[in-house]
């Protein structure tokens, strides 16, 4: 966010934290120096000052898990939409900075006593308090002159973080207490049981909806990371509402499935037709998928990047690329074995899949995603992956000294040598947020799940993702791959997940996929990384040196990154995993809130 934005809504907090209402003989004479409510709502600039403070809270991850980017200097370590896949079977991280991730990963999370991260916590409820005060005030700056539709643009801003914020708090608890007012210490809400899915959902989609109505296409800021437009809450919407869709759809709850994935469809198609994003490509499939998340400092103007976050030196920075090799833990081979050949058949039904016994071999016939994903051999000297000793082998694996990972499957997707080997700190990696590539998965997943999906659907969303990477197209009736044979959808719909996992890794998607497809029994496989048997142990470690321990898949060694710890034998209870436990330390501020169903 720019600094003038930061500044201007840190300026709004103090003020108005103190403002009063005099109630004397000096009824009409408000304080000179200090903004009151009485004095603040009269201008168009007022409105967007407040919600600037909206801004500067949600770009708190940890609090309001939404507008997710890196957090503010050490706390990127961990707290990033780069690691969010370390919930799921994507990517396994061991470093205990990442422990969060790996407890509930394994399902062996419990009730936590107080606020745990990216969950239930008093940060993210005085985020909904800020918008509410908004809520409540806006409209005097109608009675100052200020036009409706001028004041709408500020209401859809604050009513799209509203709903998107309940969303996602639906989405992990299936219950949440629906505010829409400014509460005070005697307000009857802070002691009242939560409301239900339904009740909450209805009125996320009456935010969105008002947002998507009343936002600006554009704000005049030349692409910058200011404000979100239109576009973006149409985006935000067809992911909700695919969530909300297919989640009733699969889990059996609530009513009205279609209506939320017809809702999904059409804010996707018209984000699609309408909008001024497209595909970032350049006709280089080798490297193009890759390059967008590789263009450092400034995404202004990428034409794929519908929103970022901006880091700037002595103003907000990180240090996610000098970690990020290390920390996360590297690709599952689960991931990487999801990866199509290049005739776009899975590996299982392949004649061109050339196997994994060596690790060229992985790579070779391949979706070029997979190589534009983890690092390859031939790829270790051009990213400078060591540095200091470029004629270290490649993969390596804990003990073998120099840029390891647990998996043996480095990433390499969002890597960027400079920037990797700058100063502790003081990183400018911008974050993508949002972009346009989401909307195409989102409406072919939609339109598939609603059964009404043509092969003209097909071609303008994943045929498009496909042809930027030169991978064939996708038809209505690809073959069945046996591994998913048992999940109880149709090969199409399984090819549109695989589109999902490849095209979105490392976006921070695939923990929520899984929970609302109710597939989060996938997470009872334990997590392996590449094959570790006489012939890549000679290939890659001829003196011994890596301290992994394997199993055997097949007849042969794997590496088995999670053996002989705390999270090995993962478990999902489907009674209980596809939701989070609430706080103890909230329950006992009010005794009328119920526990998690599950967890209780």
């Amino acid at each position: 966010m720019k600094k003038h934005i930061i500044k201007l809504s840190l300026i709004v907090l103090v003020t108005l934290i103190y403002s009063c209402e005099l109630n004397n003989d000096f009824l009409e004479r408000y304080p000179l120096d200090r903004i009151s409510n009485e004095t603040f709502w009269n201008t168009e600039n007022d409105l967007m000052v407040y919600n600037n403070r909206i801004y500067d809270l949600a770009r708190n991850d940890n609090d309001v898990p939404i507008l997710m980017g890196h957090d503010d200097g050490f706390d990127s370590n961990n707290q990033s939409i780069w690691y969010m896949d370390e919930f799921s079977d994507n990517i396994a991280p061991r470093h205990s900075r990442h422990q969060r991730y790996q407890q509930v990963r394994s399902g062996k999370h419990s009730i936590p006593t107080g606020p745990q991260m990216f969950g239930w916590r008093n940060g993210g409820w005085s985020f909904v308090r800020t918008i509410n005060v908004f809520m409540d005030n806006y409209s005097k700056a109608l009675e100052n002159g200020v036009a409706e539709a001028t004041a709408n643009k500020y209401v859809g801003e604050a009513r799209l973080f509203r709903g998107w914020f309940y969303a996602e708090k639906i989405s992990k608890y299936g219950r949440a207490p629906w505010v829409e007012r400014e509460l005070n210490i005697d307000s009857e809400e802070l002691y009242a049981p939560l409301d239900t899915r339904e009740t909450v959902m209805a009125k996320v989609l009456e935010d969105l909806n008002f947002a998507t109505q009343w936002l600006p296409n554009d704000w005049g800021d030349g692409g910058a990371p200011g404000r979100l437009n239109r576009w973006a809450a149409l985006l935000i919407k067809s992911r909700v509402c695919l969530f909300e869709g297919t989640w009733r759809k699969y889990h059996g709850v609530g009513s009205d499935a279609n209506m939320w994935l017809q809702e999904a469809a059409s804010a996707a198609k018209e984000l699609m037709d309408d909008g001024p994003y497209d595909l970032y490509s350049t006709g280089d499939p080798e490297n193009d998928y890759q390059a967008m998340h590789k263009i450092m400092s400034d995404l202004t103007g990428v034409p794929e990047v519908m929103y970022w976050r901006r880091y700037q030196l002595g103003v907000f920075t990180n240090h996610v690329q000098n970690y990020h090799r290390g920390y996360n833990g590297g690709a599952t081979k689960s991931y990487v074995e999801d990866a199509l050949c290049t005739d776009g058949l899975p590996i299982t039904l392949s004649d061109q899949y050339q196997g994994d016994a060596s690790i060229r071999d992985v790579f070779e016939n391949r979706d070029p995603r997979l190589r534009q994903t983890i690092l390859h051999p031939d790829d270790v000297e051009r990213w400078q992956w060591n540095r200091n000793d470029q004629t270290r082998t490649y993969p390596r694996l804990s003990g073998m000294g120099g840029m390891t990972s647990e998996t043996g499957y480095s990433i390499s997707k969002v890597y960027e040598p400079v920037t990797a080997h700058a100063s502790y700190n003081v990183s400018d990696t911008p974050a993508i947020i949002m972009r346009f590539g989401e909307a195409l998965l989102n409406y072919a997943e939609a339109m598939a799940e609603l059964g009404t999906i043509t092969q003209a659907d097909l071609d303008i969303s994943i045929n498009r993702l496909r042809d930027r990477v030169g991978m064939p197209h996708l038809d209505l009736n690809p073959p069945m791959d046996p591994r998913y044979a048992n999940d109880g959808v149709s090969s199409l719909i399984v090819e549109i997940r695989r589109e999902r996992r490849i095209e979105l890794f490392m976006e921070g998607f695939r923990y929520d996929d899984l929970r609302r497809w109710k597939q989060g029994k996938k997470l009872e496989t334990p997590d392996l990384g590449i094959r570790f048997d006489a012939g890549m142990k000679a290939e890659i470690d001829p003196e011994g040196a890596a301290v992994v321990k394997t199993t055997k898949v097949g007849g042969i060694d794997y590496v088995d990154v999670y053996q002989g710890t705390d999270w090995a034998n993962p478990v999902f209870d489907e009674g209980k995993h596809y939701f989070w436990p609430i706080p103890l330390s909230a329950i006992s501020q009010n005794p009328a809130i119920e526990q998690t169903p599950g967890w209780n």
